[in-house]
């Protein structure tokens, strides 16, 4: 008799267990690299299209505050640890192909997280979080499946740096034709195709465009004759590409079933280039017109004003987000908690997270629970938000503090410091208090290590001594007094 009840208790529970399964939403998480904060139709440009990426920001979240760190390495490092990258040393520059330093393997990640909960995960495009030991690498670090770019600059066609392949399928080096925006769309859609309802995923779909070298198809250059300017009519083939690509990958989650239980999440890694320093190592860019496009905010990547931190950015789930304008704040580091909640995933084994759970602002438009932005924290600079105040403080001397208002103030052109003495000295010490819970910063580091076995000239600063000129090409740049390289 009992053996007529358990029967059917067994098959109850089976169905329970694939209901909370398929519950759980898929997860496209895409990243532009370097991409403008005006380079999208949804944020008012006008000189080349978007469709694709305008359709997701119309019919969902199109956000006004979403914030990043203001350079490669540290975004992908917060969005995926959900931390800043000041706790664990990667808050200066990005990781040099030389440096043999990565992403700390103590940090739990937000692919590790989701996979323990149940997910399928998945990299497709840039990782530059450490490549000289595999134990770095992304199928180490909690994805199944990848594909892409190891470091962070690489020729579209060739998809190498210097002459050196650095382009990866689940570890091993793949060669083959193609133009990297379509390939690693190409492979985002075959991935889609693998999946199956009853089991979630997540896609970490991270392009490297529109990043340089600034290389496209010539159908796509020939697209916008419109544009005289040469970089800029490159420019905007890749980011046309790069829209063409996302809009496949939206027909794939259609034609597979799954776009109604998909959220989609669209940012930029930082914003556009708008310093040649920060441009790339590939070819020298000083007599270029940087086509980048940060609309009416200050400066571009690699500076802490709102145009290095304020970036493009949507999200979409048919049914489940409001479509409209999202004022409230909201960093990459929240995207790690704010997934977790959603696919019902333990964040026991992370170290303090700095991120917190946006989703209602994010699907509903609620008044964001975040009310403070760590820029950065680094030996020689710093910048917070508090509200609506922001600081920036350069600590070499000579020192210089810059504080604004952003809510009367948002593209940073009167600068208040001298007029709130009191609120610029508390908001230091919030950055002093940051500073001396800081890891040292790796790149430092490796630069001084670097700069003493070659026996390089060496610049006096408060974070140690930096070799005057280091990167692989013997230069030397400096940027707001600090002189370190840069290879992207």
């Amino acid at each position: 008799m009992k053996e007529h009840f358990i029967l059917p208790l067994l098959v109850l529970a089976f169905l329970c267990a694939v209901t909370r399964a398929t519950d759980k939403p898929n997860i496209v998480h895409i990243v532009a690299d370097d991409i403008g904060w005006k380079d999208v139709g949804f944020n008012g440009a006008t000189d080349l299209r978007t469709p694709h990426l305008d359709a997701l920001a119309n019919g969902g979240a199109r956000f006004t505050q979403f914030y990043t760190q203001s350079m490669c390495t540290p975004t992908r490092a917060a969005l995926l640890t959900g931390r800043y990258p000041f706790r664990y040393g990667l808050q200066t520059i990005v990781i040099p192909g030389p440096a043999n330093y990565g992403l700390d393997t103590s940090e739990y990640l937000m692919s590790q997280c989701l996979k323990d909960a149940g997910y399928t995960t998945a990299i497709i495009g840039k990782w530059h979080l450490g490549h000289a030991d595999v134990k770095y690498w992304p199928k180490q670090r909690g994805f199944d499946y990848q594909y892409g770019a190891m470091i962070g600059e690489l020729d579209y066609f060739t998809h190498s740096d210097s002459g050196v392949i650095d382009w990866f399928r689940n570890n091993k080096p793949v060669t083959e034709e193609g133009y990297t925006t379509q390939l690693l769309g190409a492979d985002a859609v075959r991935f889609i195709h693998r999946q199956s309802a009853d089991k979630p995923f997540y896609l970490y779909l991270t392009f490297n465009a529109p990043h340089t070298p600034y290389q496209a198809p010539q159908e796509y250059i020939d697209r916008f004759k419109h544009i005289a300017e040469p970089t800029r009519r490159t420019y905007a083939g890749m980011i046309a590409c790069l829209d063409d690509e996302i809009g496949n990958v939206v027909d794939a989650l259609e034609h597979k079933g799954l776009r109604d239980n998909t959220l989609i999440m669209f940012h930029s890694d930082n914003g556009g280039t708008r310093n040649a320093m920060f441009a790339g190592q590939m070819t020298d860019l000083s007599k270029t017109v940087l086509p980048c496009d940060n609309g009416p905010y200050r400066d571009g990547k690699g500076s802490l004003f709102e145009g290095g931190n304020r970036v493009a950015a949507c999200a979409n789930w048919p049914g489940n987000i409001n479509p409209g304008i999202v004022e409230g704040i909201v960093h990459a580091v929240d995207l790690y908690p704010t997934f977790a909640a959603l696919a019902d995933a333990s964040t026991a084994k992370c170290q303090p997270l700095d991120g917190v759970n946006v989703w209602d602002t994010i699907a509903k438009g609620l008044p964001s629970p975040r009310t403070e932005v760590i820029y950065n924290v680094e030996p020689f600079r710093g910048a917070v938000r508090q509200g609506d105040w922001k600081l920036i403080w350069r600590s070499l001397i000579p020192t210089s503090v810059d504080l604004y208002n952003l809510a009367t103030d948002p593209y940073e052109q009167n600068n208040l410091a001298e007029a709130y003495p009191e609120k610029v000295a508390a908001m230091q010490e919030r950055l002093n208090a940051l500073g001396r819970e800081a890891a040292k910063p790796l790149a430092l580091i490796y630069i001084t290590s670097v700069g003493l076995a070659h026996g390089k000239p060496l610049i006096a600063s408060e974070g140690g001594a930096l070799p005057a000129s280091l990167d692989s090409k013997g230069r030397s740049i400096t940027e707001e007094g600090v002189s370190y390289p840069v290879q992207h």
